[in-house]
């Protein structure tokens, strides 16, 4: 791959995307005041196919990327998110535990494919499970969480481990497809979760739910909009674009300021609490991130 020097607009469009998705999750708390987690998924992912999977032609690769990237990314990814963030956890803190997706990505390349982790993430790998350790604390005993529960605390984590997987899938794409289009690629995918969050909505949402979505106030559908246009199409298209044209190794430290934005956001645009345990817990996963995007230049300089 050749590098290019990042540019000032290649730096204000990773700034924009941190910006873009720290705030995602506070678009997210927003749209479940209106939406059941499985009506959500179904309107952020409609609006995210819909309309340009009318004018791009499907990516030239094996359809089964396309169904797999959509399962695990839309089903898994989001379906876990919508539930951890209506039954128990903060967009605050939601923002820190989905960057664990790293840590699981790690994990499943060591189990499915034997790939042995370095000394950096192998330290990082250590800090994030002492950072998780902390958090998990909120649970023991009477009291505490601060807005989360035991629950959405294992269901965001679920849906860390979704988005892991979703990487393993975009790495074995790009084997066979290495120029494929992101932007097209993300549009249909988006087409692969509708119908099973459809489905699942008729199967266990309550029956009130399945008209109450109609009356929906207008901050709910700016909401989807966002989640669908903004979050998934224009942030997940331009951050490929950039690891395309600069490297996964050169462009993934920018995502250290996601948990910073989706602190803030939670905090102030929600009035969001974070506890003790909470911060301790914090502190070690960015630490660890920090650890792995930011060791292995280290490693390199000395």
């Amino acid at each position: 791959m050749q590098h290019h020097r990042l540019s000032g607009r290649d730096l204000f469009a990773a700034a924009l995307i941190v910006l873009i998705w720290g705030s995602n999750f506070v678009a997210m708390k927003i749209g479940l005041r209106d939406f059941t987690p499985f009506q959500l998924g179904a309107a952020r992912y409609l609006c995210a196919a819909l309309p340009l999977i009318l004018f791009l032609p499907m990516p030239k690769m094996a359809r089964k990327w396309l169904l797999l990237y959509g399962l695990f990314q839309g089903v898994g990814q989001f379906g876990f998110v919508f539930l951890s963030l209506k039954i128990g956890m903060t967009a605050a803190l939601a923002s820190v535990l989905m960057q664990t997706q790293v840590f699981f990505t790690a994990l499943f390349l060591f189990i499915g494919f034997r790939e042995k982790p370095g000394a950096p993430l192998t330290a990082g790998l250590t800090l994030a499970a002492i950072g998780l350790g902390c958090i998990a604390m909120n649970y023991v005993g009477p009291g505490g969480g601060n807005g989360t529960t035991a629950a959405g605390f294992v269901l965001c984590l679920s849906g860390a481990s979704m988005w892991a997987a979703s990487n393993i899938v975009v790495r074995l794409a790009q084997k066979n497809a290495p120029q494929f289009d992101p932007l097209a690629f993300l549009v249909w995918c988006s087409a692969v979760p509708v119908l099973p969050f459809l489905l699942l909505s008729l199967l266990f949402d309550p029956v009130e739910s399945h008209t109450r979505w109609m009356a929906a106030p207008w901050q709910a559908w700016i909401a989807i909009a966002y989640l669908g246009w903004v979050a998934t199409l224009f942030a997940y298209s331009q951050w490929t674009r950039l690891i395309q044209r600069h490297g996964a190794n050169r462009v993934a430290p920018f995502s250290l300021g996601v948990p910073v934005v989706g602190l803030s956001s939670g905090v102030l645009a929600l009035g969001e609490s974070i506890g003790g345990w909470q911060w301790a817990g914090i502190a070690f996963i960015v630490a660890a991130l920090a650890c792995v995007m930011l060791g292995p230049r280290l490693v390199r300089a000395r």
